[in-house]
This record gives C-alpha cells, structure tokens and sequence, in this order.
C-alpha cells in the first residue's frame, strides 16, 4: 500500500532510485512482483512494477503491470502539526485478462486508482521508541488489485477503500508492525475479503532494507483461508 513519504532519502534537489523484489506463497496461489522507483526533491516520486500471479498447478502466470506517480502536497513527516500527505495514481495493464474476463470482470484490460496518503512518525511515543503510522484511503475498482479485472457485475464503479499501517522501530534497525487493506467486492461469481499482515523489516543501512510478514489474504477466487509469507527485499541508489 502506498505512504506519503517518498521512496529513497533524496532530500531537497536530490534524486534517488530504487528497486525492489516482493514475493507472497499462500496455499494455492504465488504473486512475484518486480519494479523501480525514481523519486526527486522529497517532492515527486514515479515507479514501475509488474505482478506475476501462479495459480499453483496451473500452466501460466496472470501478469499485470503497474506505472504509478506520487506527488507530495502538504505536512511533515515529524515536524508541525499535520502529517506528511501525499496524493498519487496507479495506471494497471493487464496483460492476461481472459481469466478476468471469464469471472465477469467488467474492464479485463486495464484500469485505474487514485489515492491520497497521511503518514507520521511520533518520535519516543511507546516505551521510547519511534512510532510511525501510515492512513490511505484508494479510490478503486480493482478486482484483487487488478489480477481479475476492474468491476464487475455487483458493482462497476469506484468505491473508497480504507489502508492503515502503524509500525513501531525498534533498536538495531528493526520495525514491526501490522497492515490492513479494505478490499472492493465486485463480483457475484466470488467474494474477496480484505487483506492482513503482521510484519518485521530490518534496514541494515540505508541503501537496503528487508521485510517479512505473515499475509492473511483470506478468500482469492473461491480459494478460502490463503495465508502464508511475505517477503521484500528493497535496495536504493543515490
């Protein structure tokens, strides 16, 4: 999901890049995701990324590709008394859309979100430590993030859908945390549940940093109960 601070520590008049690898493994399904971020100035961010979603047993992947800009537009991450906001859009191609297509999607080719994000850090709140929560909220019509379409026959439209992230950074940098994601339910053929996970990251420095967590992705396409690792790894370059 997204935040309101930009990827990287470019600061005023810097640019930093990025790129990163994402993997879920539930009980039927496996989603990679490849991509790269460029952001300027602590300002602007832009990125690009593809989903490759396995269906396991099954020949061929679902893949979906993803081009996104962020724009900054008000607060502080620390300082002041408004959070840092960010506001941003999502443009999604799907690339194999005759599933989509086959569940009733009403859009099976592409589709659109836009979002607007507030982000925090309380410096000392819990017990000494930094305390940093992320508030989204995504205009959308995407069927599992786009991998089945965009609307559907039950609803064809936009809805908002609610993110939230809180994390708490511990010493030698560590942070855990949790995230939930308020998904649409667009198609009668199957329902979908939103999404959760626990998680621990570790930045080593500042140029990487590694996230796993335990996903509760709850039902995909009739699946029921998919649960299971979460892994991110993500490097910066000035």
């Amino acid at each position: 999901m997204p935040w309101a601070v930009m990827s990287g520590y470019a600061d005023e008049g810097e640019t930093a890049a990025g790129a990163f690898y994402t993997a879920v493994d539930v009980q039927d399904f496996r989603l990679r995701v490849t991509g790269v971020t460029l952001s300027y100035d602590n300002r602007v961010e832009v990125s690009a990324a593809q989903q490759a979603f396995e269906i396991k047993g099954v020949a061929g992947d679902i893949r979906q590709e993803i081009f996104s800009a962020k724009v900054r537009v008000a607060g502080d991450l620390i300082y002041g008394s408004m959070p840092q906001i960010a506001t941003g859009v999502q443009f999604k191609n799907l690339l194999d859309g005759d599933i989509a297509e086959a569940v009733g999607a009403d859009a099976a080719d592409a589709g659109m979100d836009g979002y607007v994000s507030f982000t925090r850090l309380h410096l000392g709140a819990v017990g000494g430590y930094n305390l940093l929560w992320n508030l989204s909220l995504r205009a959308t019509k995407a069927n599992q993030m786009g991998l089945l379409g965009y609307g559907g026959d039950e609803n064809a439209g936009y809805q908002l859908m609610p993110e939230a992230s809180v994390a708490v950074l511990l010493d030698n940098g560590l942070a855990v945390g949790g995230e939930y994601r308020q998904k649409p339910d667009n198609l009668s053929a199957f329902s979908e549940d939103d999404f959760m996970d626990i998680f621990i990251a570790w930045f080593p420095n500042k140029q990487v940093n590694l996230t796993l967590a335990w996903a509760d992705l709850g039902s995909i396409a009739g699946s029921e109960k998919q649960s299971g690792l979460y892994a991110s790894l993500s490097a910066f370059f000035y």
